[in-house]
């Protein structure tokens, strides 16, 4: 019975094109569906369902990790129909699962919406190359299409580290091993110190989540691999603040050189619900360069930001900018934008005198930086 009703569920989720599933006991399986939550009209659940629903679909290991530790992840594929990955917890001493859908084909950087710089950058020959933003903004498949990019355009080869893995990739021109954390290698730090015996042109890191895979990221770029790693900062210079405070205070100075010399870009992002349905991507884009490496390296990151704002040539752009445009273009209503934002007073205010007709000075040149693409509607597979 539950393995029909959870293939129904997934149908479901396929068909309507909705991005996670949530079961939890006390009440109907809900969906997220252009970023808002929705109950589907089916019976409200009750604990034993949740329980065989998480059995039917959840491997032998990972039933053994949530009873030890409350909870685990994984990925699973739905026959060719699309990938999720799970995330199955306890709640109130009952079981609950959440599963999110990873579409089966990769989008572009155009339907993407990235900047058109990313392209140039992630042809540099080594060095890190940071994606970041809150989870749920879509890093792990913009890191995919870069990735899927490559693997069409360049012979490198590309070693991912992930947990779980999510987007499987083929050998097209690259050679791709992707290894999973806690089934392929125990861990982050152990994988990435393996990774660089084994040739790689490329390494992806899933998750920069403490000092030790930090450190070997950043020794990786250095010594002549393209490293992708991700970080759930919100801006560029709160990315390059939140690598340097990791590191204990003596060591602080001789990181900041390290990044400085190491770091190609860091790319933030912010998923926002799209007019009339979908969502769009808003993005804040930092270029190092040589001046902006000098700022890194003196540890006076609080000036990046206005780096940010006069670099436009390099292909640079400010979050709260992007953001103006998606209001600007129609694309997103005046709340979600703030609410994204990172300096909200300033951008609401911007927004007031833009509706009372007073543009900023670089205003109208700003919109034509903006790529309205129309491709903006696959975001809704993310």
């Amino acid at each position: 019975m539950a393995s029909v009703q959870i293939d129904k569920l997934l149908e479901t989720v396929v068909k309507e094109g909705v991005s996670d599933l949530h079961i939890t006991t006390g009440q109907p399986p809900v969906v997220r569906l252009h970023g808002h939550m929705v109950r589907l009209e089916t019976k409200t659940l009750e604990a034993e369902d949740t329980v065989s629903l998480m059995k039917s679909i959840t491997p032998e290991r990972n039933q053994q990790e949530l009873q030890e530790m409350g909870g685990t992840d994984f990925g699973f594929a739905f026959g060719d129909k699309a990938r999720f990955r799970v995330a199955v917890f306890k709640q109130r001493g009952c079981v609950g699962l959440v599963l999110r859908r990873i579409p089966n084909e990769f989008l572009t950087f155009e339907q993407l919406g990235l900047p058109a710089v990313v392209g140039d950058l992630i042809q540099r020959p080594r060095g890190l190359f940071l994606v970041t933003g809150p989870t749920g903004s879509g890093k792990t498949t913009s890191l995919a299409s870069m990735i899927n990019w490559m693997n069409h355009n360049m012979d490198h080869h590309i070693i991912t580290l992930e947990d779980p893995i999510e987007y499987y990739h083929d050998h097209i021109k690259c050679t791709i091993n992707q290894r999973e954390i806690g089934i392929d290698v125990p861990t982050f730090p152990e994988a990435l110190r393996r990774a660089l015996r084994m040739d790689p042109d490329v390494i992806l890191v899933g998750e920069m989540r403490d000092l030790e895979t930090i450190q070997s990221a950043i020794t990786a770029a250095e010594t002549g691999h393209v490293v992708f790693g991700t970080l759930h900062t919100s801006s560029a210079q709160g990315t390059v603040d939140r690598i340097i405070d990791v590191f204990p205070t003596n060591q602080q100075e001789q990181i900041r050189t390290q990044l400085s010399s190491s770091i190609i870009a860091i790319l933030s992002q912010a998923l926002l619900p799209k007019q009339p349905k979908g969502l769009v991507a808003a993005y804040e884009m930092l270029v190092v360069t040589p001046a902006i490496a000098n700022l890194i390296r003196e540890g006076k990151t609080f000036r990046i930001t206005s780096s940010i704002q006069t670099g436009r040539k390099y292909g640079m752009q400010l979050m709260d900018d992007a953001l103006f445009d998606l209001w600007n273009n129609d694309l997103c209503i005046e709340e979600d934008v703030i609410a994204k934002s990172n300096n909200p007073g300033e951008l609401k205010a911007r927004i007031q005198r833009a509706k009372r007709g007073e543009f900023d000075d670089e205003e109208d040149e700003d919109d034509d930086d903006f790529d309205d693409d129309d491709d903006d509607d696959d975001y809704d597979d993310v």
